[in-house]
């Protein structure tokens, strides 16, 4: 049988994405201190996705260039072929083959720009119920719950997945356990309860489990700029419009938060989701869940290094204890077929 490895570029990407969010948490702390959930969500989004749009349009010159040097240089090329083969009895046969060439790579396109868009969508629906579920259930419990249980989509995940026909192997299974343990010695200081904002939250991990699993089928597809772009424009309207509704937000709050919600769009949506995409590519959504799930690590260690919070044994356990999972899951197994 053969070993599966993990691709080492994938995992860095998303390790990326975790420290991104894990200091993302200090930002949307501070920034829920201006405005509302739907609003802080709706702005970071539209930033995400203004500022993925240049970068669509910088990446299309690059080939249109190419593409014009390549026909001012070949220009006379086809003029010599045409002179020569003016009577050439396959000339009739090429152009027949051209035309049909031309019309299966448009309708090859016009396939790939429909799968974009509706990726695009089921990902910023995803997207945008998960962040609003955790944005109001962290007001009904604390942080520390909020974050392991936002966190168990390490299981859910996995769960989903069988359904899907995606098996894991033992050691993902024994890191999806250790991870557990390390999130709940790291984010669970008191007594454990179950309460309204608990389920809110609870609701929020399945949303993100979904988020994960809908990247997972529709990145190897689609370009994931382009996917992540349309995934954020959707987020930004779907909550921009609760959030005219509901909590009537004001320029001057908005332009108080500017820096939290600058953080939170250009980093946590515009580099990190867009990184999550990228390096999900052919990889096994536990694993990336995984992975992911560090933010909780790092949040607490920004905590500690941002604001001075102080850092417990229990919770360095935790920590270590969770790093030791990713590890686990970045080794060598046996392909399960």
């Amino acid at each position: 049988m053969q070993k599966q490895q993990i691709p080492l570029k994938n995992s860095l990407l998303l390790l990326l994405a975790a420290i991104i969010w894990g200091i993302a948490f200090v930002a949307q702390s501070v920034g829920m201190k201006y405005v509302g959930g739907f609003t802080f969500n709706a702005v970071r989004s539209l930033i995400g996705a203004v500022v993925l749009i240049p970068l669509i349009f910088i990446r299309k010159p690059v080939k249109a260039t190419i593409i014009s040097s390549a026909r001012q240089g070949l220009f006379f090329i086809p003029l010599i072929f045409i002179l020569k083969k003016r009577n050439s009895p396959s000339d009739s046969a090429s152009k027949a083959s051209g035309r049909s060439d031309t019309s299966s790579n448009t309708v090859s396109n016009m396939q790939e720009k429909k799968t974009l868009i509706i990726g695009g969508i089921a990902c910023g629906i995803c997207l945008c119920l998960a962040s609003n579920f955790q944005q109001f259930g962290i007001k009904y419990t604390t942080v520390g719950k909020a974050g392991f249980i936002t966190a168990c989509y390490i299981v859910i995940v996995p769960v989903i997945g069988l359904f899907l026909g995606k098996k894991c192997t033992k050691f993902i299974w024994a890191a999806v356990a250790m991870a557990l343990i390390g999130l709940y010695l790291l984010c669970i200081t008191d007594g454990f309860s179950i309460g309204k904002g608990d389920l809110l939250v609870l609701v929020c991990a399945f949303l993100f489990s979904l988020h994960i699993l809908v990247i997972d089928y529709f990145s190897p597809k689609v370009d994931g700029v382009k996917l992540s772009c349309i995934q954020f424009l959707t987020c930004g309207v779907l909550s921009g419009i609760p959030a005219l509704l509901l909590e009537h937000p004001e320029l001057s709050s908005i332009l108080a938060a500017w820096q939290p919600i600058l953080y939170a769009g250009v980093m946590s949506c515009g580099v990190a989701y867009t990184l999550q995409i990228i390096g999900q590519k052919n990889m096994n959504p536990t694993v990336a869940s995984l992975i992911l799930s560090l933010e909780s690590c790092i949040s607490v260690l920004a905590g500690w290094s941002i604001l001075g919070q102080q850092l417990s044994t229990k919770e360095i356990l935790g920590c270590v204890i969770m790093f030791a999972a990713i590890i686990l899951a970045q080794l060598p197994q046996k392909q399960t077929e």
